[in-house]
């Protein structure tokens, strides 16, 4: 059997008197021949060919931009204040929200789309798609594919691929608008490189749905697949961190806690985040953001082989990644392989709405966001506005305006007021205001959080305790979440002796902004781990004793071990940026036009079969081959001595997403080759 792939033995080399086959979608075997290569193969820096970099922050709960020139790429240009929202205020994120008209054609995104479906006629608005947090969809299926489907508010469904590609479309045309009042020229398609952040959580489907989406919105054309890059959110937050300078931070370990209070006792918790709030309040009345051209003063503090954790807080998911810092470049190596768990801020939403059908029973809730979703919506708005000012040791509760068409539909519907809902429900944490108001206490308030920061907390103790983490300097909290004080409180005091807690004051747009980085050089993080462990099913030699005699298989006298998976990659290996594994296929008859090869993968390294538990089919290679051309020399085509035909295909792990290249050995021409996650 061949060696199983390691750190240092990356790629086969090619063991004598072994003959290697892979089976084939087809239902034919075809020889599969590994040659000796080198294991890593860097490419070269070379100037970027774009004038513009764009990223877009799409996120479960808001979304954005920000652009930056290639000439310039010390200034990152956010985007311009919204349509709708609050007045006055410079929203440079737009909520994740889209409308659809009733015939499914696009009409609006972000505060546009939630102001004009609140302002339709109820009876109206049952007719239109309102689809909000549809991000944690494409992270909560398991079978993704281009026909998965998205509910709106309404209960109607349409294509999540539709979805996507309407939103993305929409930011195409707002940050094209942009970009050209920006520049002296007009950028042309070519020479714009868009960038589309991602939880680094997700899997391979995921980020290729994403990619799809980008096409179908027009962003880049699949022809030149390159301008598109597909960003890491933890791993941009860690780029813009590297940034950094000691103003732009709030240190939360600084002052360790005592009942509440800072230790002198003087200041509440919450007062250093009320600072960094009014300097994200000023920074938005401008949208031109300046970063270091090296390193800020943070990381003069560290040295080589420091190691720090971000924690992306966001609206769907926590995602953490671990990074090492390599002087004097300043570029990262990724520690451990990327985790996290659907715990974000929408696990508090969730809650809420498991409280109100707690008091005003399930029935009556889907009803109503059935009946009026309008008014739904309309709710949950309010929910969001209040969530986001609740503070540890607040002592008056947080109102929660209920709108007037639920508690005339919860009277018509039950026969009583929605005042003694809650006088039955013995819920003594949620009270009543005449003024149409749920009034939720403090305690009402700590049990919503309380599951999802629990959650939060635990995930990153966990990760802190593997031995490849253990040490880690600094701890950042970015993310939308990571604004509130009830988090910043609970990670404080869990974490804060262990090591120090950092917030960046912009912590809502860190993502965003080194995603910007990110595009600008996408080969700041040198090393990544695998997630996964990849390979295809291969036969090899049948040896007794060794091998289970289900495997066996008789071809032209030959005894052969089926189902032994060839591994590419192995989870949680390092892999380095530019490293490839290779391989080399043969077909299995003469005018053969493509081949397909399935891959599997596991998320443990102990497997040997692809029948094992826990190994599954996850994609395909497809390899498109040219037409032959005649060997030199060669009498009678393919027979009479002709050499057998190699199609040399080269695999990249170590980028954001997995990448497969071809050629044909024998002309020297490119081989089309793609990789299909989706079509399982």
């Amino acid at each position: 059997m061949f060696p199983v792939p390691t750190e240092t033995t990356f790629v086969h080399s090619l063991i004598h008197l072994t003959c290697l086959w892979v089976i084939c979608k087809h239902s034919f075997l075809f020889p599969l021949v590994l040659r000796s290569s080198k294991r890593v193969e860097v490419r070269p820096r070379m100037a970027c060919p774009f004038s513009v970099v764009v990223a877009i922050d799409f996120g479960t709960t808001s979304s954005g931009y920000a652009f930056s020139f290639t000439q310039d790429s010390e200034a990152i240009h956010m985007m311009k204040r919204w349509e709708g929202g609050d007045p006055g205020v410079a929203n440079q994120k737009s909520p994740t929200c889209l409308l659809l008209t009733p015939d499914l054609r696009f009409h609006s995104f972000g505060f546009a789309a939630r102001d004009f479906y609140h302002d339709l006629d109820p009876e109206e608005a049952q007719h239109w798609l309102y689809l909000d947090k549809f991000k944690m969809k494409i992270h909560s299926t398991s079978d993704l594919s281009m026909e998965t489907e998205l509910e709106a508010v309404n209960g109607r469904k349409v294509r999540a691929i539709e979805v996507f590609a309407h939103a993305l479309r929409f930011f195409r045309e707002h940050a094209l608008k942009e970009v050209k009042e920006q520049s002296f020229t007009v950028p042309q398609g070519e020479e714009i490189r868009w960038v589309i952040t991602v939880p680094a959580v997700w899997r391979q489907p995921a980020k290729q749905f994403m990619r799809e989406a980008a096409y179908l919105a027009g962003l880049v054309s699949p022809d030149c697949p390159e301008q598109l890059l597909i960003a890491l959110e933890p791993e941009a937050a860690s780029i813009y961190c590297r940034k950094l300078r000691l103003h732009q931070v709030i240190d939360l370990s600084m002052k360790p806690l005592t009942n509440g209070l800072d230790m002198d006792g003087s200041q509440p918790f919450d007062s250093s985040f009320r600072q960094a709030r009014e300097q994200l309040r000023r920074s938005r009345h401008s949208r031109t953001f300046l970063v270091e051209s090296g390193t800020g003063e943070l990381w003069s503090e560290l040295q080589t082989g420091d190691r720090y954790i971000v924690a992306d807080c966001g609206g769907g998911t926590v995602d953490l990644t671990v990074h090492q810092i390599e002087q004097p470049k300043g570029t990262l190596k990724e520690l451990y392989k990327a985790s996290g768990g659907p715990y974000g801020a929408v696990g508090v939403d969730l809650a809420f709405e498991a409280m109100l059908c707690q008091i005003f029973g399930d029935d009556f809730i889907q009803s109503f966001k059935a009946k009026r979703p309008a008014a739904w919506v309309d709710l949950t708005i309010a929910f969001e506005a209040r969530k986001r000012t609740a503070a540890p040791g607040r002592a008056n509760a947080l109102n929660i305006s209920l709108p007037f068409s639920f508690i005339d539909y919860y009277k018509r519907h039950r026969g009583h007021s929605v005042e003694a809902a809650l006088r039955r429900s013995n819920m003594n944490i949620v009270k009543w205001s005449s003024q149409g108001m749920l009034r939720l206490t403090q305690e009402a308030m700590n049990e919503l959080f309380q599951p999802t920061i629990f959650n939060i907390v635990k995930h990153i103790e966990e990760l802190m305790s593997k031995p490849e983490v253990r040490g880690v300097r600094f701890l950042f909290l970015v993310g939308g979440f990571a604004e509130s004080p009830m988090l910043q409180k609970a990670v404080q005091k869990a974490l804060g002796r262990t090591c120090r807690i950092i917030i960046p004051h912009d912590v809502g747009l860190t993502i965003l902004k080194g995603a910007v980085l990110f595009g600008l050089d996408p080969t700041v993080v040198r090393v990544r781990r695998c997630p996964l462990t990849y390979g295809v099913g291969v036969l090899n030699r049948f040896i007794e004793g060794r091998h289970p005699r289900d495997k066996l298989l008789i071809k032209d006298g030959r005894e052969w071990c089926t189902d032994i998976l060839d591994r590419f990659v192995s989870v949680d290996q390092s892999v380095a940026l530019g490293e490839v594994v290779r391989r080399s296929y043969t077909p299995a008859r003469v005018g053969q036009r493509k081949i397909i090869i399935n891959i599997y993968c596991s998320t443990t390294d102990d497997v040997t079969y692809i029948s094992d538990p826990g190994v599954r089919k996850c994609g395909t290679i497809t390899l498109d081959l040219p037409e032959s051309l005649p060997t030199p020399g060669a009498v009678g085509g393919a027979g009479g001595g002709a050499e057998r035909r190699e199609i040399r295909a080269t695999m990249q792990f170590g980028d954001t997403e997995i990448k497969v290249m071809a050629v044909d050995i024998m002309s020297n021409r490119s081989v089309r080759a793609s990789i299909d996650f989706l079509s399982n």
